[in-house]
């Protein structure tokens, strides 16, 4: 069973950084995408980064290019996501999931098979 948990939301003014990590757990994660998605209030969740657990290739939605870098640490089963210069607009809850079975192109592309709880993120204007 995965087990998928998120750490390191909290209030930030604009301009700050956060750094959220994902603890991944229950397999080893080869083959796998991790993927962080966010969801604020009214509105859908919506993909952020994503990262293939093995190969460690990236990528990264348009609204946070540039200021967001996610890695993952294998030896620790862990993927953070560094986040900058954020804004307002990116306070949401933020997800960590993981999708089993990556292939092609669209290897970050939704749907993903295993979701954490999500960890808030305010940032304050």
């Amino acid at each position: 069973q995965v087990h998928l948990v998120e750490s390191g939301g909290g209030l930030v003014q604009a301009g700050g950084s956060l750094r959220l990590s994902c603890a991944a757990s229950g397999r080893t994660f080869g083959g796998y995408a991790m993927g962080w998605f966010r969801q604020a209030p009214g509105k859908e969740r919506e993909f952020v980064a994503a990262i293939s657990w093995s190969a460690g290739r990236t990528y990264y939605a348009d609204s946070v290019k540039g200021r967001v870098t996610i890695s993952r640490d294998i030896a620790k089963n862990t993927v953070d996501l560094q986040m900058n210069s954020l804004k307002p607009e990116d306070t949401a809850v933020y997800y960590c999931a993981a999708k089993a079975h990556i292939i092609g192109s669209y290897w970050y592309y939704p749907p993903y098979d295993y979701w954490g709880q999500g960890t808030q993120v305010t940032v304050s204007s």
